[in-house]
Parts: C-alpha cells; sequence; structure tokens
C-alpha cells in the first residue's frame, strides 16, 4: 500500500468518526456553536423616569409663600426636585441658592432661572417648574392688645376677613379693650405710604353697623389698645 492510499483511509475514518457522534436522525453536520449575544443597551430606565418634559408652564397663578412646586432642569436627567416656597418668599434653586418668587408664574422663574444657570453653569439649561400644590392661605394678619389671645391669623384664599371677625377670632375684648378706637396698621406697598385708619367696634360688632367694618390685607395689623380706666 503506498502513501496515496494510506492518506485516504485516514480520510475515510475521520469521516466515518464524525458521523458517529451526530445524534441520531441528524443528517447535517453538527453546527458551530456561536457565542452568546450581548444583551443590547437600553433606556428603559431613562423612559419610565418621572419628569416633566411634556408639562406647559403655568403663565397665570402668582406664587405664593407656602406653594409647593417641581423643579427639573431637563439636561441633568434627574428627577424633579420638590421645593417650598419660603416665607421670605424665596425658592432654594439648584446651583443657584434663594431666589425671589412670589408674585412670579411658574413660567416667569423658570425663565429666571434658566438665564441664571446658563451665566455660570450651563451652555444650556431647560428648566420646568411646575405647581404641586397651592397653598391655601393667602396670608397673614396680626392682632394684638386688648384681646384674649394675640397673634397671628390666617387667611385663606378667597376669604374677605375683616377687622371685626380677626378679633372674634382672637377670642373677642379683654377686658379693659377701648372697643371704639381700635386701628388698623397696613405696611407700606408700591406706591403707597403705611396707612392707619381707626374703627369703632361698638357699632360694627355691637349694633351691626357691619359696612363700617374693613376687610384685611395680609400683614395688616389690627391693634386693640386700652381704655383709661376711671376709680
Amino acid at each position: 500500500m503506498n502513501m496515496r492510499d494510506v492518506l485516504a483511509a485516514l480520510l475515510v475514518l475521520a469521516g466515518l468518526t464524525s458521523l458517529a457522534q451526530m445524534p441520531p436522525g441528524s443528517n447535517a453536520p453538527p453546527a458551530a456553536v456561536s457565542p452568546p449575544a450581548l444583551a443590547a443597551p437600553t433606556n428603559a430606565a431613562a423612559t419610565t423616569r418621572t419628569n416633566l418634559s411634556g408639562y406647559v408652564p403655568d403663565d397665570k397663578y402668582k406664587l405664593r409663600v407656602g406653594d409647593k412646586v417641581s423643579l427639573q432642569i431637563l439636561e441633568d436627567r434627574d428627577l424633579p426636585k420638590s421645593l417650598v416656597v419660603a416665607d421670605s418668599g424665596e425658592l432654594d434653586a439648584p446651583y443657584v441658592g434663594r431666589v425671589a418668587a412670589t408674585d412670579k408664574t411658574c413660567k416667569q422663574l423658570a425663565d429666571e432661572l434658566k438665564s441664571a444657570l446658563e451665566k455660570e453653569y450651563y451652555y444650556r439649561a431647560t428648566v420646568v417648574i411646575a405647581l404641586d400644590a397651592a397653598n391655601r392661605f393667602m396670608g397673614r394678619v396680626y392682632v394684638w392688645g386688648q384681646v384674649r389671645n394675640q397673634g397671628p391669623i390666617d387667611i385663606a384664599v378667597n376669604e374677605n376677613l375683616t377687622a371685626g371677625k380677626a378679633i372674634l377670632r382672637a377670642g373677642g375684648f379683654a377686658d379693659f379693650a377701648n372697643k371704639k378706637k381700635v386701628k388698623v396698621v397696613r405696611a407700606a406697598s408700591a406706591g403707597a405710604g403705611k396707612q392707619n385708619f381707626e374703627l369703632n367696634m361698638v357699632d360694627i360688632l355691637e349694633k351691626g353697623k357691619t359696612e363700617k367694618d374693613m376687610v384685611l390685607q395680609p400683614d395688616d395689623f389690627v391693634i386693640v389698645p386700652s381704655r383709661l380706666i376711671n376709680f
């Protein structure tokens, strides 16, 4: 047997060995095993994250102390931050710090923060602010002097709180109150200086002349003086 016959025999034996290793009923040679495919990157986390990108900024309602808002900078890809307008009328915004918020709409405040952020921190900043919950109180008045319970009284939204009602909420007059000379002091505002009013609560509360009463504004002071005591 020459060398060519030997090689042919070896090839036949190798083919028979591979056929013996095939599972029964299979007529095809075993296919090469492919490496497991790697999972493709997904944006599932980004799509499930709550964001305000579809929110239409409110350009009507003006923020007040105690309002709760959500603030989001879209470029950060973070969840919205829940913030509250502080008693000072300011909002503690990311990066910028405290900014005046009262009497501004969400849209106005967002535009201001956008400008501030783009000056120092961002090439481009997309700021979205949404009102979560409005404070149900419009502000406070303060009742001092000869009443049972001195201190602040909250004014609810859409409430017409008068000086007479505020005194009643303060527990009514104390024993030595001068009911005829109750003072209402209103702080200076834009276009108007400090104002003082004098009310006769005997007419208003005891005689029913409620038309002489006056509606209070936030930060008004109602002062009930003492009457002179004659021994």
